[in-house]
This record gives structure tokens, sequence and C-alpha cells, in this order.
């Protein structure tokens, strides 16, 4: 008998994984990990064993990885006392104390060769798993639909809707959907080393086309961008790093062209004009 674990359960995309999950395999068969214990017992499948899982204590994670299989390692968000590297480090060690057979790490596209600042953490993740020896499989998401969810919902009250990406594509899809194919992977018998998990790549001009409402559609420069970030309220390094971001973008990092995602999920993807309702809220 195969059993399964997914780190960060509580978090959107965990949820969303968990859940997934326990509808292709026994739920008995399943173990949560998670900081919270409590909430995540309230919010798991029923069945689902939930079991300490924090990121920083690798003997906790050790102990809790024990009988496990396969792990969905969902990465951590940057910014902590201890940083997201040692944290993935962390739970790869265990992973591998525990005689984990199989890791799935949610990675960033094309980690191993990207420039961006957010791969820096992954790619490093990536390589560690492949130093212990564990058997993997690297889920590349592209950009969350969610991360816009600021710009859609200013624009859909009839605020202009502001970009400096130029035109820049960005393969947009919802985080449900890249959490369901994770869950896809980790129940899967046949899986590849990576997968480039991707939306249609488009502008931000084709997402505003897709955003119901009656409002502007400004194509600026990155000074005035971070200038309109600053005049929000954001401090000088939230919006340099946005900024900075829609310089990438700009410059093709998240242009994607991969099936991945469809083909795992065996179906096709929400189409955008119905995904961007779904974050709106509509």
């Amino acid at each position: 008998m195969t059993t399964f674990a997914i780190t960060g359960v509580t978090g959107h995309f965990g949820q969303t994984a968990i859940k997934t999950l326990a509808k292709l395999v026994p739920a008995e068969q399943i173990v949560a990990l998670a900081r919270n214990t409590e909430k995540a017992a309230a919010i798991v499948p029923a069945g689902v064993q939930v079991r300490p899982g924090d990121y920083t204590d690798v003997d906790e994670l050790t102990a809790s990885l024990a009988g496990v299989d396969r792990l969905l390692l969902i990465s951590s968000q940057p910014g902590a006392k201890v940083t997201r590297e040692q944290q993935h480090k962390n739970v790869v060690d265990a992973a591998k104390a525990a005689g984990v057979d199989y890791i799935a790490y949610t990675s960033f596209p094309h980690a191993d060769t990207a420039k961006a600042p957010l791969a820096a953490d992954h790619k490093a993740t990536e390589d560690y798993i492949k130093a212990a020896g564990i058997k993997h499989s690297f889920l590349r998401n592209n950009w969350y639909l969610e991360n816009e969810a600021g710009s859609l919902k200013a624009a859909a009250a009839g605020k202009p809707f502001v970009y400096s990406a130029a035109e820049g594509k960005t393969g947009w899809a919802l985080e449900r959907e890249y959490a369901e194919a994770a869950a896809d992977v980790l129940a899967a018998t046949d899986t590849k080393d990576v997968y480039e998990f991707s939306g249609k790549a488009r502008t931000y001009k084709e997402l505003a086309d897709a955003t119901p409402g009656d409002f502007k559609v400004l194509s600026i420069d990155d000074d005035a961008f971070k200038q309109g970030l600053l005049k929000a309220g954001l401090d000088e390094g939230t919006a340099g790093f946005i900024t900075g971001f829609q310089a990438f973008i700009r410059a093709g990092v998240l242009d994607e062209d991969s099936n991945d995602l469809p083909t795992v999920l065996g179906r096709e993807l929400t189409p955008i004009k119905d995904a961007v309702k779904e974050v709106l809220g509509e």
C-alpha cells in the first residue's frame, strides 16, 4: 500500500491538493502535514491523518514522514526568519532520513535556467533533491491568475488597468488548476522528472480584454509603473520588486508554450474570461 503526504495543507494550494488527492486514492493512505495541526484537522477530508509539519524542524518532519512513500513538497513563502531554501532543504533531509521514495516539488518555470530573482531558491531546491538521490517530479508552475487580483478588481471597478510588461507574455492559470495537477502527479504511477505547468501565454493587453468592465488600459514604462505603486502606498522595496517582475515578464521569463498542465488534468483549462470572473468572485 502506497502512503502519500502533502506539506502545507492549510494554505490555498495545499487545501485544493489534499482534497483532490482524496478523490484519487483512499483517504486512509494520505498524510497531511501542517504547522497548525488543529486547523488542518478541521479542513482535510475525513480519514486523512494529520501530522505536524514545520519546515524549520527536521526531527519533527522526519517523524511525521515515517512510512510515507510519495511526498508533495509545496514551496514555502520567502521572507521568513529561516530562509526558504533552508526550509526546503530541511524537508528534503527529513524525507531522505524517513525513506521517502519520491518527491513532487512545486517549482518555478524553467528554474534551472531562469534569471528571475524568485527562481534562485527553486533552482537550489531542485538541485538539492537531485543530489539527495530521491526520485522526483519538478512541478514548475507558471503564474497564478490570482496574483493579478488587485489589477483585475481595480479594472472591474472602473480604474485603469496598468502594466509595464509591454508585449511580454505570461502563462496564467488558476491556482486551483495547478494544485489539482500537483495531486494528479503525486497519485500517478508513471511520472516525468519535469513538468512545465502553464496556461496559454498571453499579454497583459489580452488579460485586460478578458476582464469585464469599462476601464482604460495603460501600457507604461517601469519608472511610471513604480511611481504608481509608491503613490498607492507600497514601500520602496515592494514597489521595486513588483516593477522588476514586470521587466522579467517583458523579457519573456514566463512566456510558455507547454501543454503539460491540461495534459495532466485531462481537460482544457478554464477559459480565460471565466477564470477572470472566478478571481473576481463572480
